[in-house]
């Protein structure tokens, strides 16, 4: 394998294991971290997304899938599409009305795991992947990465995340 083929595949695998790890970090902390579930709830409750309980798990759940599927490599644009709708809701409910720069709690590090995870759904996940390892370079590996893979990504991430606004986010009164 030429060089630069062995580095691409290494940082495919550093990027997915950087902002997968990260993500499992953050439903870790949910379940297990101060508040755990109830205070995670309570906090999910006072910025519009009700049942708390319910989203609690959900996003802890969540975090902690896609996070260790992307991590992982394993059918790389499913936990993709977790990390756009995880990102887009907090994004919508907690950050937007801060402006774009994380310094000030703004939307910016939604927008960069995000589009991160999107990245490696275009890019595919890798020699160094669960994906490769499963499917090589059979006719499944092509929905995997590519334009496929990032519709994927994009389509369910963005339906994921809107649909979970449109049924479950009612914002406090001011």
């Amino acid at each position: 394998m030429p060089v630069y083929d062995s580095a691409l595949d290494f940082g495919l695998l550093l990027l997915r294991v950087v902002l997968g790890l990260t993500m499992a970090a953050h439903g870790y902390n949910k379940f297990f971290g101060g508040g755990r579930i109830p205070g995670t709830a309570g906090w999910f409750d006072s910025i519009g997304m009700k049942p708390g309980v319910f989203h609690a798990r959900m996003a802890a759940t969540t975090e902690i899938a896609a996070g260790l599927g992307l991590a992982f490599g394993l059918l790389t644009p499913i936990p993709a599409a977790g990390f756009v709708a995880l990102m887009l809701v907090a994004a919508w409910t907690v950050h937007r009305a801060n402006g774009f720069f994380i310094v000030k709690e703004g939307w910016e590090y939604n927008l960069v795991l995000a589009t991160g995870a999107l990245t490696l759904a275009a890019t595919g996940a890798g020699r160094y992947s669960l994906d490769y390892l499963l499917f090589g370079d059979c006719e499944m590996a092509s929905l995997l990465h590519g334009w496929c893979g990032l519709a994927i990504a994009a389509g369910l991430g963005l339906l994921g995340g809107i649909g979970q606004l449109v049924i479950f986010f009612r914002p406090p009164a001011k």
